[in-house]
């Protein structure tokens, strides 16, 4: 049986209500990252969480030392659970996650998290060229508006876009309760 990893990209304070980059679905993304948490943990599972942070206070948002660059509530790491800093959307780069794979002899990653477009491509990309199978839980992910050429593209409408071209690149993307069926043997 493979050795699966939950890698929870970036679910931190400054993209729920109330922080400083709010983002569309993200509290019922947090819902889902704890539905997530408790199965996993439950089942003695690898849980890694990113933590984005930015040195530079003139930044909008995540910035260190505030209080919204802190992982947020639902998903808050207990027992242990590593958090890897990193300053770049791929997680991979300049951080220690390779090394907390290979070292935790992991063979497969489960991803959710923020922003869809942004930190979970990136390293859901870099997964997949690490050769990792490479599963995207879809309902717990969270984006926001964009705009390009002075079109404003919904957050739903990112958000698809980016799942789907996930699931082209070989992912498998499904949904929270898609997930614990496999985990429950349903």
């Amino acid at each position: 049986m493979p050795k699966r990893a939950l890698i929870i990209v970036d679910c931190q304070n400054d993209y729920f209500p109330g922080g400083a980059c709010p983002l569309a679905g993200q509290v019922e993304a947090g819902k889902n990252i704890a539905r997530l948490l408790e199965v996993v943990r439950d089942n003695n599972e690898n849980v890694i969480h990113l933590q984005h942070m930015y040195k530079d206070k003139s930044e909008p948002y995540l910035v260190e030392g505030s209080p919204g660059v802190e992982i947020n509530e639902c998903a808050k790491p207990v027992n242990g659970e590593p958090v890897v800093v990193k300053n770049y959307m791929n997680g991979y780069k300049d951080t220690n996650l390779q090394q907390i794979l290979v070292e935790a002899g992991i063979d497969e990653i489960v991803m959710c998290g923020s922003m869809s477009q942004n930190c979970v491509n990136a390293t859901a990309r870099q997964t997949l060229d690490l050769g990792y199978p490479l599963t995207i839980i879809y309902d717990a992910c969270a984006t926001e508006d964009l705009e390009f050429n002075g079109v404003t593209v919904p957050a739903d409408h990112v958000h698809t876009a980016m799942m789907a071209s996930l699931r082209f690149a070989h992912s498998n993307v499904i949904s929270t309760d898609e997930f614990l069926d496999t985990v429950n043997g349903a």
